[in-house]
Protein backbone atom coordinates (compact mmCIF):
# COMPACT_ATOMS: atom_id res chain seq x y z
CA UNK A 1 0.00 0.00 0.00
CA UNK A 2 1.73 3.14 -1.25
CA UNK A 3 1.34 6.42 1.08
CA UNK A 4 2.17 8.48 -1.80
CA UNK A 5 -0.68 11.47 -2.43
CA UNK A 6 -2.00 10.65 -6.17
CA UNK A 7 -1.09 12.68 -8.89
CA UNK A 8 -2.90 14.12 -11.84
CA UNK A 9 -0.55 15.00 -14.89
CA UNK A 10 -2.36 17.06 -17.44
CA UNK A 11 -1.48 16.65 -20.94
CA UNK A 12 -1.84 19.37 -23.54
CA UNK A 13 -4.95 19.09 -25.58
CA UNK A 14 -4.16 17.84 -29.43
CA UNK A 15 -7.72 18.44 -30.86
CA UNK A 16 -8.06 21.82 -32.95
CA UNK A 17 -11.54 23.38 -31.83
CA UNK A 18 -9.99 25.17 -28.83
CA UNK A 19 -12.16 28.04 -27.97
CA UNK A 20 -9.96 31.43 -27.27
CA UNK A 21 -7.50 32.06 -24.70
CA UNK A 22 -8.30 34.04 -21.60
CA UNK A 23 -6.03 36.36 -18.98
CA UNK A 24 -5.81 35.22 -15.69
CA UNK A 25 -7.94 38.58 -14.88
CA UNK A 26 -10.49 37.70 -16.77
CA UNK A 27 -10.67 34.14 -15.40
CA UNK A 28 -10.91 35.62 -11.82
CA UNK A 29 -14.21 37.83 -13.06
CA UNK A 30 -15.66 35.29 -15.57
CA UNK A 31 -18.83 33.36 -14.70
CA UNK A 32 -19.42 29.81 -14.40
CA UNK A 33 -19.67 28.39 -17.60
CA UNK A 34 -20.85 24.82 -19.14
CA UNK A 35 -18.42 22.27 -20.71
CA UNK A 36 -19.54 23.08 -23.98
CA UNK A 37 -18.55 26.58 -23.19
CA UNK A 38 -15.41 26.00 -21.52
CA UNK A 39 -12.49 28.23 -21.38
CA UNK A 40 -8.60 27.99 -22.59
CA UNK A 41 -6.40 29.51 -20.19
CA UNK A 42 -2.88 29.56 -20.58
CA UNK A 43 -0.73 27.92 -17.59
CA UNK A 44 1.85 31.43 -17.51
CA UNK A 45 -1.09 33.35 -17.02
CA UNK A 46 -2.15 30.62 -13.88
CA UNK A 47 1.56 30.30 -12.93
CA UNK A 48 2.75 34.03 -13.53
CA UNK A 49 6.43 33.18 -13.81
CA UNK A 50 6.26 30.84 -10.51
CA UNK A 51 7.17 26.95 -10.61
CA UNK A 52 3.91 25.97 -8.20
CA UNK A 53 0.61 28.20 -7.46
CA UNK A 54 -1.69 27.16 -4.88
CA UNK A 55 -5.48 26.99 -5.66
CA UNK A 56 -8.24 26.93 -3.06
CA UNK A 57 -11.41 25.09 -4.29
CA UNK A 58 -13.96 23.87 -1.91
CA UNK A 59 -12.86 24.10 1.37
CA UNK A 60 -9.48 22.39 0.01
CA UNK A 61 -5.94 23.95 -0.96
CA UNK A 62 -4.14 22.58 -4.24
CA UNK A 63 -0.46 22.53 -5.61
CA UNK A 64 -0.42 22.92 -8.91
CA UNK A 65 3.27 22.19 -10.02
CA UNK A 66 5.06 22.96 -13.52
CA UNK A 67 8.47 20.28 -13.63
CA UNK A 68 11.39 20.46 -14.56
CA UNK A 69 10.36 18.39 -17.67
CA UNK A 70 7.55 20.77 -18.15
CA UNK A 71 4.80 19.00 -16.99
CA UNK A 72 1.90 19.93 -14.74
CA UNK A 73 1.10 18.27 -11.07
CA UNK A 74 -2.13 18.77 -9.64
CA UNK A 75 -1.93 17.60 -5.66
CA UNK A 76 -4.17 18.00 -3.39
Amino acid sequence: MSLRQPVLQLKPRTDRSLPPVVAAAAVAAAPAVSAANAMLVESGALLRGAREVLIRHGGEVYRLRHTRNDKLILTK
